[in-house]
């Protein structure tokens, strides 16, 4: 079945499942395997990959995955805040490009704050999108605060996403960036969304899995998207892992298997510092 969608504050309408690359390239030996993976999820519809020029070679596993196949699919990728200047943005784009061998980067994000202004790099943006060379921007790794001194901008609200770290153990977003994207009608892309596998082995998990004869991480991800507005990014490179992975997209949480979540998986009750990893 189709992956279910979301719409960007443009109107775009993306998937909330994507392929995530954090640390493919950094093995050399892995090469394969990895970019086997992604053209197994493209395969199976998975049409969004999530790379970053900070994932080592990441965007050289995803340009060989994406050879002769990338019109029709939603390529994210991020800058380095240290090179996040006016001048800086455009070259590393261009770098990003070519190692994608792609001609433009659908969703291109300010990896997190650094020193430089935000309207520089927002001009930097507005610049390649100008140019062809990005269809949208966003950013990665922004609180509530960030998000309103961004939206205050001349053209900060022409931000399409926040990429954040967001899963069951990770809650604190729910306070306020969630409501505060919602209201935008911003998606938010969760990375990490199963803690990085750790919550594969959660026994809370496991018992609302077995309700549907799933996994835990396979829960953890159908959390994660169980409302709109909501991207998960998880990075898989097992097959079987992949596979399951995108369908976790069709599994639907009941309202007794949220509150048992719930119980073991509390609800931010006050604002939380943003979280990273």
């Amino acid at each position: 079945m189709p992956i279910r969608t979301t719409a960007l504050p443009c109107g775009e309408a993306v998937p909330v499942f994507g392929l995530g690359t954090w640390t493919m390239g950094e093995r050399g030996g892995s090469f394969a395997d990895e970019t086997a993976a992604l053209r197994l999820g493209l395969d199976l519809g998975a049409t969004l990959i999530d790379t970053a020029e900070m994932y080592a070679d990441a965007e050289l596993v995803v340009g060989e995955a994406i050879k002769g196949r990338r019109d029709g699919l939603f390529i994210v990728s991020k800058v380095l805040p240290s090179n996040a200047s006016r001048t800086g943005t455009v070259a590393a784009c261009e770098r990003s490009l070519k190692r994608l061998g792609t001609d433009r980067i659908d969703l291109y994000l300010l990896h997190w704050r650094g020193g430089v202004p935000l309207a520089e790099t927002v001009e930097a943006f507005e610049a390649l999108k100008a140019a062809g060379k990005i269809r949208h921007w966003g950013v990665s790794n922004f609180d509530t605060g960030d998000m309103q001194e961004l939206s205050a901008l001349p053209a900060g609200r022409n931000c399409q996403s926040n990429q954040v770290l967001y899963n069951l153990s990770r809650r604190g977003i729910e306070f306020d960036l969630l409501p505060w994207s919602r209201e935008r009608s911003m998606p938010v892309m969760a990375y990490s969304p199963i803690e990085q596998g750790a919550l594969a082995q959660d026994s809370a998990i496991g018992t609302v899995a077995a309700r549907h004869g799933a996994t835990p991480a396979q829960i953890a991800l159908a959390w994660v998207m169980r409302e709109d507005g909501v991207i998960a990014i998880p990075k898989a490179v097992r097959p079987q892992h992949v596979r399951q992975n995108i369908a976790a997209a069709e599994i639907s949480l009941t309202q007794d298997d949220l509150a048992a979540l719930d119980r073991d998986f509390a609800p931010p009750a006050r604002k939380r510092p943003l979280e990273m990893i």
